[in-house]
């Protein structure tokens, strides 16, 4: 079984011992992107994965490859063009000043991607499933363009398509661009969407049910998820399962997370996490995504162990720096009956 993701790589430059991006000091760098990051959870967890970009013919271009091939992806349909890698900038949260992220993405060598010059045919020869987000409908016109050519190719060959909402709206700014119209273009195809409880209200419109957990203790309304989750269905028919993360922040370096999951008429609650502290917020909604197409492809009628799967995922991604969430399937697993902090011999 193969699994095809197709977006942006970003060079993550990320500074240290909380300092803000004004002050003089070093930058660390880690690869970054949605995409990306959902191809290399998978690769971890075992699944076979192609990952398709572009990236410049240049020394930084092989650094990025290099970086994804250790990692266990097929980048053999990687485009080499453009000038430059696109970059993005962090600044960690500390005490009560908010994380910050700044992108420097414009004349990137994706985002100068014209329509054509990916040939989708012997990609998805062998696939089995193609999964993208709306970040890489946001990036062009030409990248919304290629993303829906490879996603109509997908549902014409019967490949299962899933996808991420991902909303990112300072991204959404070239001429004509139509945030709803495309990411409900992208969902009408999907099988399975994931967001969090904002970008199901950019999508759909409708209002969202507030996530107020502070523990454990917190208990959902049943019955408001199932009202809801009815008019999605009304909105996106094709879509089989939608899964919402919650993350309510009651700090920057404290989270509880949770998520909740429509798989065909039934509504179900996952375990709430406690997770303090926080080592990096970064790419734990792709985690929680990975984890999820990971377990329903393994578990498929067990539709609560697979949300409980992706949650213990997306939550031990918060204990790793940088964007991808290095851990095993063992890990999850284990981490889904344990409380952690064991020495493991």
């Amino acid at each position: 079984m193969k699994i095809v993701t197709f977006g942006e790589i970003l060079l993550r430059l990320s500074k240290t011992r909380s300092q803000r991006l004004f002050q003089a000091g070093g930058l660390g760098a880690n690869y970054g992107g949605s995409e990306a990051n959902v191809a290399v959870s998978l690769a971890q967890l075992g699944d076979r994965v192609e990952y398709v970009t572009s990236v410049p013919d240049n020394p930084i271009g092989d650094a990025a490859l290099n970086h994804l091939r250790s990692l266990g992806l097929n980048v053999s349909h990687v485009v080499r063009a453009g000038k430059r890698l696109g970059t993005y900038y962090f600044e960690p949260s500390a005490s009560f000043r908010s994380t910050k992220v700044v992108y420097d993405r414009d004349e990137s060598s994706f985002n100068t991607l014209s329509h054509g010059d990916i040939d989708w045919a012997p990609i998805l020869s062998d696939a089995t499933l193609f999964h993208c987000s709306g970040i890489t409908c946001a990036t062009s016109r030409d990248a919304l363009n290629t993303t829906m050519e490879a996603v109509e190719l997908a549902h014409e060959r019967g490949i299962e398509l899933t996808c991420d909402i991902n909303y990112r709206g300072s991204l959404w700014n070239y001429p004509g661009a139509d945030v709803q119209k495309s990411t409900r273009e992208l969902m009408k195809y999907s099988s399975f969407v994931f967001g969090d409880q904002n970008e199901w209200y950019v999508a759909s419109g409708l209002e969202p049910i507030p996530f107020t957990a502070l523990d454990a203790s917190y208990r959902f309304d049943l019955d408001e998820y199932r009202r809801y989750f009815d008019k999605l269905h009304k909105l996106f028919p094709n879509c089989r399962q939608m899964l919402i993360g919650h993350r309510n922040q009651l700090s920057f370096q404290h989270h509880v997370n949770a998520g909740v999951l429509w798989a065909e008429g039934e509504v179900y609650t996952s375990r709430i996490w406690d997770i303090n502290p926080i080592v990096d917020q970064m790419g734990v909604g792709d985690a929680w995504v990975a984890a999820f197409i990971h377990a329903r492809l393994k578990w498929p009628d067990d539709n609560r162990r697979c949300l409980e799967f992706s949650v213990s995922a997306a939550s031990l991604k918060n204990s790793i720096p940088g964007d991808q969430n290095l851990v095993t399937e063992t890990e999850i697993i284990n981490n889904m009956t344990a409380s952690g902090g064991r020495i493991e011999r």
